[in-house]
């Protein structure tokens, strides 16, 4: 089975070429390094999550439709799949709850991070929205350029066409549950 750094870059390149991009265009919308996206298109680097949102974000297409096909044990990274953590992010995992769906606009994510892992997202595009529970342990919630505390069974939206991250400095895993609502 083909590694998920090559399979990415396959994808990434696929995705940039059916758009008509040069690599300085593609880096230009994503807020990511030429360098980078070529290193990644050559299966040489395995990106965070967080460059992996700023890449979808850029290409206007959503985290799942990105990250679809790159699980190791699968052919398609479906629903209940998970995408481990790439090994540039070794205390974040992804699960698909849901793919993206075109005819609701949606997908909806869980995410475990472990006792010191944080993450961060560029500003998705305008008229994005999250919406968060918190099922175990506590998640901090960066926005509007600050820390917000949630506890397990707090449900948090927000717009997310903003900067945001997700911090667990607690000492157990912090799990939670994101719908990402695209406009």
């Amino acid at each position: 089975m083909e590694k998920v750094t090559v399979a990415l870059g396959k994808r990434l390149r696929e995705l940039r070429r059916s758009l008509g991009w040069s690599l300085d265009h593609a880096a230009a919308q994503t807020g990511v390094s030429k360098a980078m996206l070529g290193q990644i298109e050559r299966g040489e680097s395995s990106p965070t999550i967080a460059t992996l949102w700023k890449v979808a974000t850029g290409f206007q297409v959503s985290f799942t439709r990105l990250v679809a096909g790159l699980s190791l044990n699968s052919l398609a990274l479906a629903d209940g799949e998970h995408l481990h953590a790439l090994e540039s992010d070794p205390g974040i995992e992804v699960t698909v709850r849901f793919a993206f769906d075109p005819s609701v606009n949606f997908e909806w994510v869980e995410l475990r991070l472990a006792p010191g892992s944080e993450s961060h997202s560029d500003a998705h595009q305008a008229g994005v929205t999250e919406r968060i529970l918190v099922l175990e342990g506590e998640l901090e919630l960066w926005l509007a350029g600050e820390w917000q505390r949630y506890q397990a069974g707090a449900t948090v939206c927000f717009d997310a066409d903003q900067p945001h991250g997700y911090r667990n400095s607690g000492m157990d895993v912090l799990v939670f549950q994101d719908v990402i609502h695209y406009a």
